[in-house]
């Protein structure tokens, strides 16, 4: 499901256009158990274009980028919004198969959502380590992450100390409570974990665990509609940071900042498309971004996505 989706299930105002259109905005694969031997392999894969990746074009200059934050900031210093996610889109040209780098994407270490999606003319690989929602064993779950340093001793240290990044974070939980508290059907909404410090590649980042007991049935719909868009990747409140969204980001999301994973019958994981990219046949494409709060520096934004790009960028590369 891609960002958009979410915004139209919130009543949230509609943003740039995706720079991957031919992605649609909902996409399901059915899979039925059955007695089937898979298809032999016959060679093409051997025979395919190698793979290579031209140089990446980014939708907007680290300029753009840290006056987009500067104006959140202004939005932030009116009233109109308490934090607002700004996220960038990257692109680079390709030629041949895309299918082993984007599976180098899907393998990056601390992906809880790392996979493959492909459809008619495109291919989506996600190392997500978010989770929107998740239904199991009688609780709806979700666990937001706000908050990203280098993975080292010293970045460890700023992460638990930042007062900046402690404050952004826990307004997104509150954020997550609120979304789970309105849908009808859950019990008392509460923080299993705050501000738990977990590893995405050389990355650390807060995560929480938010949880409520299902107390009677609750539809898929309603569900869905409660907690997209993700709050991690809008801010709040959110429709709030929808508009703002739509006033600063000159590209779309596409299929980033939405959701991917699998719907059982006793069972709901999704995963927010957090480092995600998709390859469209002649492009692949990438989005990174950050939480602005009044407190927010632009350039240690603008690198800050650019970090959660790199290992993305790296991968790809090989």
């Amino acid at each position: 499901m891609s960002a958009a989706a979410g915004s139209v299930m919130a009543g949230g105002a509609l943003a740039a256009p995706s720079p991957v259109p031919v992605v649609p905005d909902v996409y399901a694969v059915v899979y039925v158990h059955a007695d089937v031997e898979p298809a032999p392999d016959d060679g093409a894969a051997a025979q395919a274009v190698p793979w290579r990746l031209g140089p990446w074009t980014a939708g907007w200059t680290p300029a753009e980028h840290a006056a987009a934050v500067g104006a959140a900031r202004e939005a932030i210093a009116r009233g109109d919004v308490y934090q607002v996610n700004v996220v960038g889109h990257l692109s680079a040209p390709y030629t041949g198969d895309p299918g082993a780098a984007l599976r180098r994407v899907a393998a990056l270490p601390g992906a809880r959502y790392g996979g493959l999606l492909a459809g008619d003319g495109w291919h989506l690989a996600t190392a997500s380590p978010e989770t929107l929602v998740e239904v199991r064993d009688g609780r709806v779950i979700t666990r937001p992450i706000k908050g990203t340093r280098p993975a080292t001793a010293r970045g460890r240290r700023e992460l638990l100390g930042s007062a900046k990044e402690r404050a952004e974070h826990v307004m997104i939980v509150d954020l997550e409570r609120n979304d789970l508290a309105r849908l009808p059907g859950l019990g008392p909404v509460r923080v299993d974990e705050l501000f738990a410090v977990r590893r995405w590649v050389d990355l650390w980042q807060a995560e929480s665990v938010v949880s409520a007991p299902i107390v009677r049935p609750i539809d898929l719909a309603d569900l869905l509609r409660a907690v997209c868009p993700g709050g991690s990747v809008t801010g709040a409140p959110k429709l709030a940071a929808l508009a703002e969204i739509a006033r600063l980001e000159p590209v779309g999301r596409g299929a980033s900042m939405g959701a991917a994973g699998w719907v059982g019958a006793d069972h709901l994981d999704l995963g927010l498309t957090i480092r995600t990219v998709v390859a469209d046949g002649g492009r692949v494409h990438a989005w990174a971004g950050g939480g602005i709060t009044w407190d927010s520096d632009p350039a240690a934004e603008v690198a800050e996505a650019a970090a959660k790009a790199g290992p993305i960028q790296a991968a790809l590369a090989g």
